[in-house]
């Protein structure tokens, strides 16, 4: 074989174009909003900080408004740097055809993403407040922490109840995730439900679980003050595989770096805490048309 790298990424490269195309048509008949799969990251913020905003939740939802074509040259380009000769063997179209996808997509990509970020600390910061409110039950500590305009996203895939809609503004969203320790969610009683921070798509976000199973994931999206803009809640029980399954990706770097790098990193969030608090009555619409409140939408 000539060149065993360029037929390598020629067979992933047309697997990952199949694969976008068979879960757009999925997505036509999908229940409620769509969000992608959630995963456990880890490694040293520093070293990953390029490689960590190709994988969060945000820029996530932008690349799945991309064509299959867009998405895989994007990808491709942007985060693995490939010259555009390689894509355009890769992808089997001229290299021409190439420049024009990268082009869009970076097009789109750059008018659709957030335009301003608070630091990750900052985003940290705020996650934590948000995790003690939250279980806590203060709605009002929660409305500090969120953009009058917040939008809440739920996926549960028609397999668990939740919105079918987006849930918009901050007293709304605030009630909502106010109410998780007075709800029974899955079979899970609040007595039962854990919460736990953790790293979901390189950035902080919150794991809630039962007995032997997670039950939701929740992350967020922050503007340059820290608020909170967008909340991400996956409740799908197919997407949550991978943080069920407790596998951390260590997201690396493009080049190699060195395997002591990540060495010394502590966790040092909080262990895993009990939900039950007092709660607020916020109110959804679950895929069945009944209401019902909660977080991860726990009923």
């Amino acid at each position: 074989m000539a060149d065993p790298k360029a037929y390598l990424m020629r067979i992933v490269s047309n697997l990952a174009l199949e694969r976008l195309r068979s879960t757009r048509h999925k997505r036509e008949t999908y229940v409620g909003p769509w969000l992608p799969e959630p995963i456990l990251t880890g490694g040293d913020a520093s070293e990953v900080v390029a490689d960590a905003e190709s994988v969060s939740m945000a820029m996530l939802v932008v690349l799945e408004t991309l064509s299959p074509l867009e998405r895989a040259v994007f990808v491709l380009k942007e985060v693995f740097d490939f010259s555009h000769a390689e894509i355009a063997e890769a992808v089997e179209r001229s290299e021409a055809a190439v420049r024009q996808a990268a082009h869009r997509a970076r097009e789109h990509v750059r008018t659709r993403r957030p335009r301003f970020a608070a630091d990750r600390s900052r985003q940290r910061e705020a996650t934590e407040r948000f995790f003690a409110a939250a279980t806590g039950g203060d709605v009002n500590a929660l409305m500090e922490l969120l953009a009058p305009d917040v939008t809440l996203w739920t996926d549960g895939g028609g397999k668990v109840r939740q919105a079918l809609r987006p849930v918009v503004g901050a007293t709304t969203v605030a009630a909502w995730f106010a109410a998780i320790g007075t709800v029974t969610y899955q079979g899970v009683g609040p007595a039962d439900m854990k919460a736990e921070l953790a790293e979901i798509n390189s950035g902080p976000g919150i794991v809630f679980s039962g007995p032997a199973r997670v039950i939701a994931t929740v992350t967020f999206d922050f503007d340059a003050d820290g608020r909170i803009t967008a909340i991400h809640n996956v409740a799908n029980p197919d997407k949550l595989r991978a943080v069920a399954d407790g596998t951390a990706h260590d997201l690396g770097t493009r080049r190699a770096r060195s395997p002591h790098a990540a060495a010394g990193r502590e966790h040092t969030a909080p262990g895993p805490v009990s939900v039950p608090g007092p709660g607020g009555t916020a109110r959804g619409e679950p895929h069945d048309g009944r209401p019902w409140p909660g977080p991860g939408c726990p009923r």
